[in-house]
């Protein structure tokens, strides 16, 4: 670096460490009145009329969109009769296998008849991701 560099480097830094000088107090004096006695517009100032109506304002009742709405929050949440038929992940298809067993001798000298048996084609049962198509193509 030149002299100059150093000289702008060491001026920068001076001048962004005289904010962190300043003292809160300085900055946002603190006033007589307590929390409390602002909250119930003892300030000494005519805003006690206009803090009420601000308090009021926040106080109102619901009007009926906010309600239907809060109402129609509340359900896409909470488990209905209706949200437990719809299945959000379905299964996807799994073919039954039916195998035919041929009569044969067990150990080779007990007879077995011949008989059929179901197996599902996956070992694992699958499941669809919401919005994937579940029908056979």
């Amino acid at each position: 670096m030149n002299k100059t560099g150093v000289v702008m480097t060491i001026l920068l830094a001076a001048v962004l460490l005289t904010g962190c000088s300043t003292s809160k107090d300085d900055m946002l004096p603190p006033g007589d009145s307590t929390m409390l006695a602002l909250w119930q517009g003892e300030d000494g100032g005519g805003s006690a009329r206009q803090a009420v109506a601000a308090r009021d304002s926040l106080r109102r009742p619901l009007t009926e969109g906010e309600q239907l709405a809060t109402t129609a929050d509340d359900r896409s949440y909470s488990r209905t009769q209706e949200s437990e038929i719809s299945q959000q992940f379905p299964r996807l298809p799994n073919p039954d296998l039916v195998m035919y067993v041929f009569p044969h001798l067990a150990d080779g000298n007990s007879p077995v008849p011949g008989y059929s048996t179901v197996f599902p084609f996956y070992s694992q049962v699958q499941y669809a991701m919401p919005g994937e198509r579940t029908e056979a193509y």
